[in-house]
């Protein structure tokens, strides 16, 4: 993990990054897009807004956050400066940004070697499979991904911050959840 972190230092380019969170030998891999503004302050993914949203969704899976391993398919926030503000202000990580990090995601799949990755949006869906796949055709759906030599279970859900934007989208996640609690179960998590 210390050489992974040391890779991850290296491709942030002096940036402030945030690495990962959670247990080493975990079942469940759980990726999102990149970190925010609480992100980064905490150095820990997931603690914003989005990140109350995840531990409640989390909660209904009945497992606990700290049995989980959470990272961002890129580990430094995109941000750019608001014409209102001046401030820097969260965007969509570029192609360019997700390409930089995904050897560096793919060798925490291997150095973890969950039974189950979940992705959280487009971005991780996007990196891993590296093809042109939306979140809104698959989410829910149990599929698989080739990490190295080995086979994944791969479980594409929104992204939590997508329910605070777009409420219509809180039962579909309900939906969603009830299906991958299904599938964790069956693999006996």
């Amino acid at each position: 993990m210390e050489k992974l972190l040391e890779r991850c230092m290296e491709l942030s380019d002096g940036e402030e990054f945030v690495f990962s969170d959670g247990r080493m030998d975990s079942s469940i891999m759980l990726i999102g897009e990149a970190p925010g503004e609480n992100e980064v302050k905490l150095k820990r993914p997931f603690v914003g807004k989005a990140g109350k949203n995840l531990d409640e969704f989390i909660s209904m899976l009945g497992i606990e956050r700290d049995d989980m391993y959470i990272t961002n398919a890129v580990k430094i926030r995109p941000h750019k400066l608001s014409l209102k503000t001046g401030k820097r202000i969260n965007r969509s990580p570029s192609k360019a940004e997700v390409d930089k990090f995904r050897e560096l995601v793919l060798e925490e799949i291997k150095l973890i070697t969950p039974k189950i990755i979940v992705t959280l949006g487009n971005t991780p869906l996007k990196q891993l499979l590296q093809r042109d796949v939306r979140i809104g055709d698959v989410h829910g759906m149990l599929m698989y991904v080739e990490v190295g030599d080995k086979t994944y279970m791969l479980f594409p859900l929104y992204h939590p911050a997508s329910i605070i934007y777009n409420r219509d989208l809180r039962q579909v996640y309900i939906d969603d959840l009830s299906r991958l609690r299904e599938v964790i179960h069956g693999l006996g998590i």
